[in-house]
């Protein structure tokens, strides 16, 4: 993972932080754009950008990806190796950047579109600290052969999870899989679907999100 991101920083004292994964082939910079007109002037974002990897679903060009990719047929092998490493590497950044801003896990929140949004909420299910909030968007379940066994943290975490119902990529059936596994270990998680949206966000979604932000970094 690079470390490179697209930051918005707080013009005011800093005391909460919202940590961002685009999706495949993506980079920070439009993240950096939308989140920072949703955010209070405390909130530092910070919109990482992944490195381009040689990615087996592009026939091994390099995309950029944070984690290899074979398929999106939610019955083929997922290369467990690669997305365990991409795991702690942004669990790495967390630690980073809870240690060199001062601003606690639980003034945190982890969110990500489509691969990101998979990388995401993997990591913080998997994270030793309590995250203030996690938010995912058109994602699905990576490693879910793991679930609920892998689970150490961010049980009681409010967890927002959105989804268009005619995904073309990341079909609406496997943001189900992911919606099904979360409500079975958190009472705080909430999953909002958008009638007619493909692999894309809406002006609604980006409503419920900015909502969800602003409630979990008050």
């Amino acid at each position: 993972m690079s470390e490179d991101a697209f930051i918005v920083a707080p013009t005011k004292k800093h005391t909460g932080t919202v940590i961002f994964l685009h999706g495949l082939g993506e980079n920070g910079e439009n993240w950096k754009q939308t989140l920072g007109k949703m955010v209070k002037p405390n909130i530092k974002v910070i919109c990482l950008n992944a490195s381009k990897i040689p990615l087996t679903l592009n026939k091994g060009f390099p995309t950029a990806a944070w984690f290899d990719l074979a398929s999106l047929d939610e019955n083929k092998m997922e290369d467990d190796k690669s997305i365990l490493r991409a795991v702690d590497k942004l669990h790495d950044t967390l630690d980073e950047e809870i240690a060199s801003s001062k601003v606690a896990s639980t003034k945190t929140v982890l969110a990500g579109f489509s691969q990101g949004g998979a990388l995401a909420m993997y990591a913080a299910l998997t994270y030793h600290k309590r995250l203030a909030g996690v938010a995912v968007m058109s994602s699905w379940p990576v490693l879910r052969h793991t679930l609920p066994d892998a689970i150490i943290n961010n049980t009681n975490t409010p967890m927002l999870q959105c989804h268009g119902t005619e995904d073309p990529v990341i079909y609406f059936k496997w943001g189900k899989l992911l919606a099904d596994q979360l409500s079975k270990v958190n009472s705080k998680f909430e999953f909002k679907t958008y009638e007619g949206l493909m692999h894309a966000v809406n002006d609604q979604e980006l409503a419920d999100l900015k909502t969800f932000l602003n409630k979990v970094l008050p």
